[in-house]
């Protein structure tokens, strides 16, 4: 496992937003920021990503239209023949409604696996706007499935009482942020795919999203649980970048730190 590949797939999806669109342009700018020149191809986890044969850039995923049926359909097939070619996947999305599919497809490789998700939000709504693909319900479509051992979500500050029902139904972990400490030690037994909302961080540090959630992550403290979280990070996927809502590519600077990040854990794994 430990010499896989790591493929860079773009997933633009953002017709399942319930608030604002944007979201589907996002993996170009992510690639735009990993190899501007502001910065270099180096990880703080000592991983040159430079021309390293260890990762590929996939490009993006194409959709024919906007049914939503037919792209999850489409992301869940991509994701599956990666995996079934031996690689690892790091997805840049697109809205988060990309997860449901990713992650199916993880699971159908991956007996027992965990999923480790940074948000604001637990997206766990049993239906949104009459759409069952919405991105505000991945995690009520994955745990409904019966594949997923393990869902523990961080920095989550908007539960209302449907979502902490949803919640006790499936067993569900949340760390919200008003109890997040430094100290917490993330432990997994067993693969782990990891989700990154970036409006799981603060809007100081993360602007460049729809969804606007004060009190949240640092920078400094999402690339900690990146690097320092225990288990077998087998996928991962960062989303909900809108480049609309973005102040000099702030976010998306971000977003490719922390994809360098992942990506390098995933290398040296």
């Amino acid at each position: 496992m430990s010499q896989q590949k790591v493929a860079l797939l773009g997933v633009p999806v953002d017709h399942n937003s319930t608030y604002l669109q944007g979201a589907a342009i996002a993996p170009q700018r992510i690639r735009e920021a990993i190899h501007c020149d502001s910065s270099n191809m180096w990880s703080e986890l000592g991983v040159d990503l430079g021309d390293n044969p260890q990762w590929i850039d996939m490009g993006d995923l194409v959709f024919p239209n906007n049914d939503r049926q037919q792209t999850s359909q489409i992301i869940r097939s991509s994701a599956d023949e990666l995996i079934k070619r031996g690689e690892r996947l790091l997805s840049l999305g697109g809205d988060h409604s990309v997860s449901f599919p990713l992650i199916d497809a993880h699971a159908m490789h991956y007996d027992g696996l965990n999923i480790l998700h940074i948000d604001a939000h637990a997206d766990l709504y049993d239906n949104m706007d009459n759409n069952p693909l919405s991105h505000a319900s991945p995690f009520a479509r994955l745990m409904e499935t019966g594949r997923i051992r393990r869902l523990l979500q961080v920095g989550i500050r908007t539960l209302n009482g449907h979502q902490r029902e949803q919640a006790e139904k499936f067993g569900v972990e949340i760390i919200e942020m008003k109890d997040w400490s430094d100290d917490h030690q993330i432990s997994f037994d067993g693969p782990v795919y990891m989700s990154i909302d970036l409006d799981g961080l603060d809007p100081a540090f993360a602007p460049g999203v729809s969804h606007h959630e004060p009190g949240g992550l640092s920078s400094r403290q999402v690339i900690n649980i990146i690097h320092k979280f225990a288990g077998d990070l087998i996928g991962a996927d960062i989303v909900e970048l809108n480049p609309n809502r973005d102040i000099n590519n702030m976010t998306a600077m971000v977003a490719a730190r922390l994809a360098k990040e992942t990506l390098a854990r995933m290398i040296s794994k």
